[in-house]
């Protein structure tokens, strides 16, 4: 009894002695638990800061109030467009429908004078001879391309009335490119509602006459005499 190393006796008591615990083992049990709960408390962390709201500036975008309808025949719908331009902003007059033109004529058919009409409105813009440039017309793409540009307000010339046009359009003869890609012009007049005004000379000697003159004025190359292809009495205009 005296060699058992859990008790202990003497003469007046009798006690029990508990075995010794490794501390190692406490230690890691305690470790572990802490390891438990940071894990935890980290998740908890986690999760407020996704939900919490970004403390940054508010992204406010403001909705454009659409255009109201303008008060037109129903037929005439197709041929009213609002055009956004890229180059600038219409600002005010966004709102102002536009509608598309395109003069289809032959040299020497009064085409420039009608087309001065048309630009002493302070709202009509017509861009003058845009495909007498051939590069413009070489091919369906290019024409397309430029055709594009000038019904989205887009092109700038002097005659461009752009922010508040009521109407736009070019005036287009019909050996630059019209007859060769005519079938893909008419479609795309269709499409975008495109109206064509065809301008041709009633007397057809009268514009004969102006074509030789104008061929003389272009050889000859007159400073101070008269053009002969140029009108230049109102009995002369009424051709």
């Amino acid at each position: 009894m005296a060699d058992d190393p859990f008790f202990f006796c003497s003469k007046d008591s009798f006690l029990i002695k508990a075995p010794k615990k490794s501390p190692l083992a406490l230690r890691m049990v305690v470790l572990v638990f802490a390891m438990v709960c940071g894990v935890y408390i980290c998740s908890i962390c986690l999760k407020q800061i996704g939900i919490r709201t970004n403390p940054g500036f508010l992204n406010v975008e403001v909705i454009e109030r659409p255009c109201p309808g303008p008060n037109i025949e129903p037929w005439e719908i197709p041929y009213v467009h609002y055009p956004k331009p890229i180059t600038y902003s219409r600002v005010e007059c966004k709102c102002n429908p536009v509608r598309y033109f395109a003069i289809l004529s032959m040299q020497r058919s009064g085409s420039g004078w009608f087309e001065t009409l048309l630009n002493n409105h302070t709202n009509i813009s017509s861009n003058g001879e845009i495909f007498s440039v051939k590069v413009r017309r070489s091919n369906v793409s290019t024409i397309t391309e430029t055709l594009d540009k000038i019904y989205n307000l887009d092109w700038l010339s002097s005659a461009s009335k752009n922010e508040c046009a009521a109407a736009v359009g070019l005036k287009w003869m019909l050996n630059q490119g019209v007859m060769q890609h005519h079938e893909e012009i008419v479609e795309y007049f269709k499409t975008r509602g495109v109206s064509a005004i065809f301008l041709f000379r009633r007397n057809l000697l009268r514009r004969m006459v102006s074509i030789l003159a104008n061929s003389y004025d272009r050889e000859v190359k007159p400073l101070n005499g008269t053009h002969k292809s140029h009108v230049h009495s109102p009995r002369r205009d009424t051709s």
